[in-house]
């Protein structure tokens, strides 16, 4: 499969690049990592990131605005995106081809050519696999397509902290590390807290609520984000926080939008992937999303991830 990518990247001139809606830094890792290795090795070839983009990751990369126009015989790829009804920019559909490139399950096989990875850490790294293959057919690496594939790499596995790292993911770390970008200033970017978001996560900390079964849950309100001048993406980063929380199995953040209550699904062990796709979601079995559109349908949720842990910790 990748060899039928480098072969479609080799045969379009131009080539469209998407991820999902409110992007995380995998998102923009593989999208713009991708781009910048294709410009890097064929710098004749019109390349273009497209998407609504999320200030908090400008500073990773900025995205291209072009016409309807651009996609005729175009080559479309997807990164890091399950099911097509979140792909950002419903133009995806206006190629001559379209490719997915994914590490979560794919229970949505949309497009032409589809290459899908569960066991990988992350897009990035599948990208940085893609480019593996490619090397000796004259793919170059650059200083910032490296910067690019190490911060998705790092975003999606908590800093090389989640089941999914592996020591291929280090290997691969290691390798991009030596083209010379610096991994601290990247890093501080990445986590770098505005002192509103802090004192929203203090907030956190105090009014989560722990359930039976190693289960705990925050639901943070339109009124909350105002309270806190946050928007619902910032107080998305704030997830893990209640990972390091001893005696918590799985946890739940509920976090209102304006047409939505978007959920927020982190597991030590449970499986939770489940639960999302019940409520208009999907994910990875220990980090997953969902929508649901009343604080009713909130407490079937926590019945759920409830019910799941139960079921996990009898079976140990």
């Amino acid at each position: 499969m990748k060899q039928q990518i480098l072969d479609e990247i080799q045969l379009h001139k131009t080539i469209i690049i998407h991820r999902h809606v409110r992007p995380d830094p995998d998102a923009y890792g593989s999208q713009c990592g991708l781009a910048e290795l294709i410009k890097e090795t064929f710098p004749e070839k019109m390349v273009y990131r497209v998407g609504q983009e999320e200030p908090s990751l400008q500073f990773l990369s900025r995205l291209d605005e072009i016409p309807d126009s651009s996609y005729e015989d175009a080559l479309v790829i997807v990164c890091d995106t399950a099911n097509a009804e979140r792909i950002c920019d419903e133009r995806y559909k206006l190629g001559s081809k379209l490719i997915k490139i994914d590490h979560h399950p794919n229970d949505d096989k949309y497009g032409d050519l589809i290459w899908v990875d569960t066991d990988s850490s992350s897009t990035s790294e599948m990208i940085y696999e893609l480019y593996l293959a490619g090397e000796n057919q004259g793919w170059r690496m650059s200083k910032e397509a490296a910067r690019l594939i190490f911060a998705g790499i790092i975003g999606d596995t908590g800093r090389f902290l989640f089941k999914s790292t592996n020591t291929k993911t280090f290997h691969y770390a290691g390798d991009l590390l030596s083209y010379g970008f610096s991994m601290t200033d990247l890093y501080d970017e990445l986590y770098r807290m505005k002192l509103h978001i802090a004192k929203l996560s203090g907030y956190v900390l105090e009014n989560f609520t722990l359930h039976e079964e190693g289960v705990a849950s925050m639901r943070i309100t339109r009124e909350i984000l105002q309270r806190y001048n946050a928007l619902p993406s910032e107080a998305s980063q704030l997830v893990g926080m209640l990972g390091n929380l001893e005696g918590i199995k799985a946890w739940v953040f509920f976090i209102e939008e304006k047409d939505q209550v978007r959920v927020r699904l982190r597991s030590k062990g449970p499986i939770v992937n489940q639960i999302a796709k019940k409520y208009n979601g999907g994910g990875h079995p220990l980090a997953s999303g969902a929508s649901i559109y009343n604080w009713e349908d909130a407490e079937l949720v926590l019945h759920d991830l409830v019910e799941v842990c139960r079921a996990h910790m009898q079976g140990e």
